[in-house]
């Protein structure tokens, strides 16, 4: 038994990471980066988010406007699993930034609009059983979104009516940084 047990040992160890890279294959490395990148500027993330599903939906788009390819359906779920995961992403996101009151006012009507747009164009392909699962997913995705981003709208007016922002001075001339003497 003993003999067994480093055997066991590596093994799960060579698992472990092939586990963890199955779960980010939703994001290619630069959108990884992009979001890295965007994290410390709520705004600007959650357009990152409406980009990369915009991205997403396009090239579901994009297989259903040209003639069919073998594997059309396959790719469609692929895509939408995709979506799905982003979504959940996006909506995690909303749900950190809404407690902690981040100022998220400037994309939220971006973000209401796209999940109009997102929701009747996962509806447009033809009903069939290798990805309507994943289209249900993508589409309940799509609603919490919503739902979440309503919601927002409405948390983040009161809050910042109650609490505004301070407003940063207009003109507001750089401070020069005196000159050190220069020796010869």
């Amino acid at each position: 038994m003993l003999r067994r047990l480093p055997f066991v040992i590596v093994i799960l160890a060579l698992a472990l990471p092939l586990c963890a890279q199955a779960n980010d294959s939703a994001l290619s490395e630069r959108e990884i980066e992009q979001l890295r990148e965007s994290a410390y500027i709520p705004n600007d993330r959650i357009i990152l988010f409406i980009k990369l599903l915009d991205t997403r939906d396009k090239a579901i788009q994009e297989l259903y406007a040209h003639p069919r390819k073998p594997g059309r359906e396959q790719d469609t779920h692929d895509l939408m699993a995709q979506f799905t995961s982003i979504a959940d992403e996006l909506s995690d996101n909303l749900d950190d930034y809404g407690p902690h009151h981040r100022d998220i006012r400037k994309s939220l009507p971006k973000l209401l609009d796209a999940t109009e747009r997102w929701s009747s164009n996962l509806k447009q392909p033809p009903e069939n059983s290798s990805y309507d699962l994943a289209r249900k997913l993508a589409l309940e995705a799509i609603r919490d979104i919503r739902e979440e981003a309503s919601k927002l709208i409405d948390d983040q007016k009161a809050w910042f009516a109650a609490h505004p922002p301070p407003k940063e001075p207009d003109n507001v001339p750089a401070r020069e940084v005196p000159r050190q003497p220069q020796m010869n």
